[in-house]
């Protein structure tokens, strides 16, 4: 039987795979932000352990940062969040792209943007939107703050293999519908948890 992309970008990620226990799968790119990394920072810290590859990790001042006037617009919190990423992004050796380089900006739209987002590569972030990079063929999901710090530290990320799920859509779109609305359809249809673990 014939393979999907999901499926043959996966395979080609696995380091370690046992039956019964998630895969081993190796990460291409690794983007972090200063919401989902202080902790982890931390975590690597206190253990003694230290970022593998740096290179592979792309960090950017993303979620706190104010429209106008800098790091010290932005409130308490997220001043403090991004002073720690400035400090764990020179720690670890991870480029940033912080408040005032032309580079910085939204997490999930600067690795198109730069080029680093590339069909075939496995994607993790701390971050709600990460799947959005599956546009342009890559296998890509949101991380928590703990597998952030497992990301960090191994370039690895155990995973269970998704169950499969196959959608047929037949006919013509009427003027003025566009694939959103087909999605959105396809939702209404079947709920919002239909594809999940899939």
């Amino acid at each position: 039987m014939p393979a999907t992309l999901a499926q043959k970008i996966w395979d080609a990620h696995v380091v370690r795979g046992s039956p019964g226990e998630p895969d081993l799968l190796y990460v291409d790119l690794h983007l972090i932000h200063e919401v989902t990394t202080p902790q982890a920072f931390e975590s690597l810290r206190m253990s003694g352990r230290r970022v593998r590859p740096p290179d592979l990790t792309l960090a950017t001042m993303d979620h706190n940062t104010p429209t106008a006037g800098g790091l010290e617009a932005a409130d308490e919190v997220g001043r403090l969040q991004l002073r720690a990423l400035e400090e764990n992004c020179r720690w670890a050796g991870i480029k940033l792209y912080g408040m005032g380089s032309r580079r910085q900006g939204i997490v999930h739209v600067i690795g198109p943007e730069l080029g680093l987002t590339q069909p075939g590569m496995l994607i993790v972030c701390g971050g709600s939107h990460t799947s959005t990079h599956g546009a342009f063929g890559t296998l890509a999901c949101g991380i928590g703050s703990s597998e952030v710090e497992l990301v960090l530290a191994t370039q690895t990320l155990p995973q269970s293999r998704p169950k499969q799920m196959a959608v047929t859509i037949e006919g013509e779109l009427p003027i003025g519908v566009v694939a959103k609305d087909v999605v959105l359809g396809l939702i209404g249809r079947v709920g919002v948890a239909a594809g999940q673990g899939r």
